[in-house]
């Protein structure tokens, strides 16, 4: 039984061997599948170009994946690059193909390098394929620097913000780790894994958002309570009750002319309404700190 690698350079021996086509001859092939969908011409166009995909597979070979993969991507976006080329314009297959073969290649290769998806934006992409390479060419001309002016140094590189590039090379830097993977223990004893120490001791998002949507009920009902004392209840209420440091029912009876007692039943009358007013209103049955 033939193995992957049997086929890959079966294919490879294939593309080298398959003619290059001159201007006029792709061109041809060109038009007739445009035009007729002629799958007998798709066939040698695609055929003749083959070299070109295995060129452009191969410069990707350091990202880890099977070069028989990257050769197949290559492939489909060649195909891809078929199916929009226009034959009247002056520019040969070749060039307008290496774009589509490399976005097809990329695109793989941003999908299966690591399980954790990346972004794929256009600024995203040119950082993960250049990074290595613009830090290798400042290293060559700036030797050895401040990693933060370095860092710098390829944000300006690239266009892009300094976080972007320390997110990037963070994630270059590190590989996959499975979640059951071990950690500390000995051999022959229980071991925590990973996913171990992944629980979020905070409270769920549905208790927290409960919570606050309870606490906004609740003041807005004690506001509409307070807005039934009179000034002196209310001033009363707020010393004695909501202030951080409360004040003494000698003090208040000062400040209002009347003595501490007086002071204490209009408090206790304010704090009945108040009761009251929460008891018959929206806050039916809740216990607050009236007390």
């Amino acid at each position: 039984m033939a193995t992957a690698n049997d086929v890959h350079r079966d294919f490879a021996n294939a593309a080298k061997a398959a003619p290059y086509l001159e201007r006029d001859e792709e061109r041809a092939l060109a038009v007739r599948w445009r035009d007729r969908h002629d799958e007998a011409a798709l066939h040698r166009l695609a055929a003749s170009h083959m070299r070109l995909v295995l060129a452009v597979a191969s410069r990707y070979r350091r990202y880890g994946l099977p070069l028989q993969d990257l050769v197949q991507e290559g492939h489909v976006g060649m195909l891809e690059a078929a199916a929009r080329f226009e034959p009247t314009r002056e520019v040969r297959f070749s060039t307008y193909a290496s774009w589509w073969i490399r976005a097809s290649i990329q695109d793989y290769i941003l999908r299966n390098w690591s399980i954790v998806r990346g972004g794929t934006s256009s600024n995203q992409k040119s950082l993960f394929f250049n990074l290595r390479r613009i830090r290798a060419r400042l290293a060559q001309q700036h030797g050895r620097r401040d990693p933060n002016a370095l860092y710098d140094d390829m944000a300006r590189a690239l266009g892009v913000s300094r976080a972007d590039v320390e997110r990037m090379d963070a994630r270059l830097s590190g590989h996959d780790v499975s979640l059951n993977a071990p950690v500390g223990g000995e051999e022959g004893r229980d071991e925590a894994e990973r996913v171990d120490f992944l629980a979020d001791q905070a409270p769920l998002q549905d208790d927290v958002l409960g919570d606050e949507m309870e606490s906004r009920r609740r003041s807005a009902a004690l506001q509409k309570a307070l807005a039934t004392l009179n000034a002196r209840e209310m001033r009363i209420v707020a010393a004695r009750r909501l202030a951080d440091d409360p004040a003494t029912l000698e003090a208040l009876g000062a400040e209002l002319g009347v003595s501490k007692e007086r002071v204490r039943q209009i408090e206790t009358r304010a704090l009945d309404k108040l009761r009251a007013h929460l008891t018959n209103g929206a806050l039916r049955g809740a216990a607050l700190p009236l007390t």
